[in-house]
């Protein structure tokens, strides 16, 4: 497959979070999978270690399974959210924050329905250990996926990371028979083509907000 026209600072700009425009009627070719892939695992890695997995998931009851497991984890935040008081759409753009919790929500509804899920894996559990040591496992899987994610978007799939299925990872290991007690999940990620192509960059705070010289 052709990649899109897409310049460098276009793929990296419009590389979106997709939830209401993935289209879950049409497959995704195994090959273009493989590809991104590939791809993801040029990402460095800390001490060149490559420790991560990638499960694959194109079973109808796997993906019907892991489905379920995320949309419960989606109704335990709404609960949270409600018990601290919290809104989902209380914040500075708040048509914005409204917008991310509609397709939020659209998304547990039909996560099992996206074609292939992604399901980024690591040795290891990061419970005991100190933060530099969880810092570098992190840093040797989130580039990984970031990769796989612009390479995704460059052949006209959409992604979205996702974590909430974590609250009921043990479960979720069970589906994919991972071992537990000695392999980390680190997302629930759905893949689809997606319902056109024109992505625009998402609205961000301004540089001077968020950018220290020297100190905070």
């Amino acid at each position: 497959m052709s990649l899109l026209d897409l310049s460098l600072d276009e793929l990296l700009s419009t590389t979106r979070s997709v939830r209401k425009r993935l289209d879950f009627t049409r497959p995704v070719e195994p090959e273009l999978i493989n590809e991104c892939l590939e791809l993801a695992v040029q990402a460095p890695t800390g001490s060149n270690r490559q420790q991560w997995h990638f499960i694959v998931v194109t079973d109808q009851e796997q993906r019907k399974a892991l489905g379920a497991v995320y949309k419960k984890g989606w109704q335990v935040y709404q609960q949270r959210l409600l018990a601290s008081g919290a809104t989902a759409t209380r914040a500075a753009n708040e048509e914005t924050m409204k917008r991310v919790h509609d397709s939020s929500t659209y998304l547990s509804d039909h996560m099992h329905e996206a074609p292939v899920l992604i399901v980024p894996c690591f040795y290891g559990r990061l419970n005991t250990l100190e933060t530099s040591a969880q810092a570098s496992t992190w840093g040797s899987i989130l580039p990984a996926v970031w990769n796989f994610m612009l390479a995704a978007r460059a052949r006209g799939l959409g992604t979205c990371w996702t974590t909430l299925h974590l609250l009921y990872e043990q479960e979720a290991a069970q589906v994919l028979s991972i071992p537990y007690e000695e392999v980390t999940q680190a997302a629930l990620i759905p893949v689809a083509y997606t319902l056109g192509t024109d992505f625009r960059p998402g609205p961000r705070m301004p540089m001077d907000k968020i950018i220290h010289h020297n100190r905070w």
